[in-house]
């Protein structure tokens, strides 16, 4: 079996206009939501052996939260610009290039593209994760889908069991 994390990026700050979209670092609600989160999946024995995460500040930044606040040594990270609003389909044709020694993958990108494809790879699971879910993807937010592939390239769409949908706002 397969686990995947689909972390959205926490809350990012619009402190500074200037930043371009892609430097914007997190929001200090950002910041507590990203250990809230990572305090939620520690508490749940979440595994993560490796990490694909987008080359923006705020995804950056909140990858590194969680997984402090997981209190495990960071697993391997890749960060991928290629991760950066490129659409559902270039996120799930990126995971299934990854290695099958990964049995928990947790991937930290962006909204519309994490919804997206969290409901598309989601086809079961208890009703009130699912219902959130299709609700809308918050930031800091994090989907765990449970998949009975044992290569992440069998990943099909509506094959995954939405096993959790950790919302930081339902934490605090």
């Amino acid at each position: 079996m397969k686990t995947l994390f689909l972390l959205r990026h926490a809350k990012s700050s619009w402190d500074a206009p200037g930043l371009g979209d892609h430097e914007r670092p997190l929001a200090p609600r950002g910041e507590k939501a990203a250990t809230l989160v990572g305090r939620h999946l520690a508490a749940h024995h979440a595994r993560v052996d490796l990490v694909l995460c987008s080359t923006a500040v705020r995804a950056v930044e909140t990858r590194k939260r969680v997984m402090a606040a997981m209190g495990v040594p960071f697993p391997p990270v890749e960060h991928e610009r290629g991760l950066y609003l490129c659409g559902a389909r270039t996120l799930l044709e990126r995971l299934r290039d990854a290695p099958d020694s990964a049995t928990g993958l947790m991937l930290v990108a962006h909204n519309p593209d994490l919804h997206d494809l969290a409901q598309e790879l989601a086809g079961d699971g208890p009703a009130e994760h699912r219902h959130a879910l299709a609700d809308k993807f918050p930031t800091g937010a994090c989907a765990v889908l449970v998949f009975g592939a044992m290569r992440w390239r069998d990943l099909d769409l509506g094959a995954g069991r939405l096993a959790d949908f950790v919302q930081p706002r339902k934490l605090s």
